[in-house]
């Protein structure tokens, strides 16, 4: 694989002055900037907040644990999601090293910004190549738009960074309505629209795509309620014709095809066990305990499980539920019954979407979609009913993902309340462990309902409150920036 994430140039990386508590007003010098080897090297730094991000990976663990797909074994740092027991400190993550899995590397994507900023501020006065010059500064504007919108999905309001930090005075600053965030998502994505290319072979793996943009767009302005909007971007991405479902939905998992399935996978952490800060420790999370299942990998913990209630939630017809398993084959060629998958309980279910055979240790190779085109029809779909009701057009797109998984179509005639409950199902199936479903859960504000009801016997009772809508910003950021206010339900 051809990758983005490749070490940067000593002189970029004495550019910055680390400012721990705040990453995002780390100060870059002046004189950095000047050839198009300096613009590569700042756009490859602003990709590079990626890894911080999925390596844990924080955006799929701190979320997914906290809602009804998947749950943690019972261990400190972890449970505290599924609990909903966090603080303002995190102080569990802290004391057991598990910031990488927490918000706190979420609130890391100030640094993406930042390394963002830079690159709009200063790369279109690089003497370089007209077209790849607007193509960096358009990747640039996604990042930027990409990162604050991964804070305010988990933060609410949050401090809106688009300048360069030249000085103490404008790097730290205070918070902003969502409204305001969403504002600003959306003029970014509207310049990395106009300047970005299309999807082509040629596009470099990892790259954003003129459609991926669109794809964030579309799924922003659904979290922002904005019908109109999300239904015409993710229209814009369906019409293009550049990307199409892969015919089988495992081959969107399979290491191995990782290729064929970019057709669906529009945009992706690319991970390989290669290269120092390219893995991803996700798929030793979801494997058998002591490495005991080797399709998995060859490192893996038994340290998050399915619940037994969401794989009895599908059809069993359904080929997405082929991606997760009560049973598995031991080195030994031996298969391993459900109630010995783990001693945690006897209903264990093993989660396939990552599985790695030829992985690195814990680390691994396979990479962690972040935008398919499959989520787009669902955006669409939802856009579509939200506006216009259960319309033909609706019941289309969501068919269009039923099929594929080997469904027939949704039964006709529900009302809006009844399709848009089903539209939610259909995501949570689709898009399971993938760092979803807790932000559809929120957004629609139907956590406080649905999370109590997602029990099991490692965790029989689960506390979750209106607060726990938002996730707390980290106390050390809040010490460090006078300005910077906690979340109004975690005061």
């Amino acid at each position: 694989m051809k990758k983005i994430f490749i070490p940067i140039i000593a002189a970029f990386g004495l550019a910055s002055c680390q400012l721990d508590e705040t990453p995002y007003s780390s100060i870059f010098t002046e004189n950095f900037y000047k050839t198009p080897q300096d613009a590569e090297a700042s756009i490859t730094s602003a990709y590079g907040t990626l890894a911080t991000l999925y390596g844990g990976p924080a955006p799929l663990m701190a979320s997914d644990f906290s809602a009804d797909q998947v749950y943690p074994r019972p261990v400190v740092a972890r449970n505290t999601y599924t609990l909903f027991t966090y603080d303002q400190e995190y102080s569990a993550a802290r004391s057991f090293s598990r910031e990488n899995e927490s918000p706190l590397y979420i609130w890391r994507c100030y640094s993406g910004i930042e390394k963002a900023n830079w690159t709009i501020d200063r790369v279109p006065g690089i003497t370089m190549d007209t077209k790849r010059r607007d193509e960096i500064v358009g990747e640039a504007y996604f990042l930027r738009a990409f990162y604050h919108w991964m804070l305010t999905k988990n933060f609410g309001d949050i401090i809106v960074k688009t300048s360069a930090s030249t000085s103490l005075a404008n790097a730290t600053v205070g918070k902003s309505p969502r409204k305001d965030v969403y504002a600003q998502i959306y003029k970014d994505l509207d310049q990395a629209v106009a300047l970005l290319p299309s999807y082509s072979a040629t596009l470099v793996k990892g790259r954003a795509s003129k459609e991926v943009a669109l794809a964030l767009y579309a799924k922003a302005a659904l979290y922002n309620e904005d019908w109109t909007t999300s239904l015409q971007k993710a229209q814009a991405v369906i019409t293009s014709g550049k990307y199409s479902l892969m015919p089988e939905v495992k081959d969107v998992y399979n290491v191995t095809k990782e290729d064929a399935a970019r057709q669906e996978n529009m945009w992706a952490y690319e991970c390989e066990n290669f290269t120092p800060g390219q893995t991803s420790q996700i798929g030793s999370l979801y494997g058998p305990a002591n490495s005991a299942g080797p399709e998995y990998g060859r490192s893996s913990y038994g340290s998050a499980f399915a619940y037994q209630s969401f794989f009895d939630s599908f059809d069993p017809k359904d080929k997405r539920r082929q991606l997760l398993d009560t049973n598995y084959v031991n080195a030994q060629g031996q298969v391993v019954r459900q109630r010995n998958i783990t001693p945690v309980t006897t209903k264990g279910v093993l989660v396939k979407k990552y599985q790695d055979a030829n992985s690195n240790g814990g680390n691994y190779a396979i990479n962690i979609p972040i935008f398919r085109l499959a989520d787009v029809y669902l955006i669409a779909a939802e856009a579509e009913a939200r506006q216009n009701g259960p319309t033909t057009t609706a019941y289309g797109y969501i068919n269009t993902i039923r099929k594929r998984a080997g469904l027939a179509d949704l039964a006709v005639g529900l009302g809006k309340d009844a399709f848009i409950d089903r539209l939610l199902q259909e995501r949570s199936w689709e898009l399971f462990a993938e760092g979803d479903r807790w932000y559809d859960l929120t957004r629609t504000d139907k956590f406080l309902t649905v999370i109590p009801k997602a029990v099991n016997d490692v965790y029989p009772t689960r506390n979750v409150q209106a607060k726990n809508k938002y996730f707390p910003i980290p106390r050390d950021e809040i010490n460090a920036n006078p300005q910077l206010q906690q979340n109004p339900d975690w005061q």
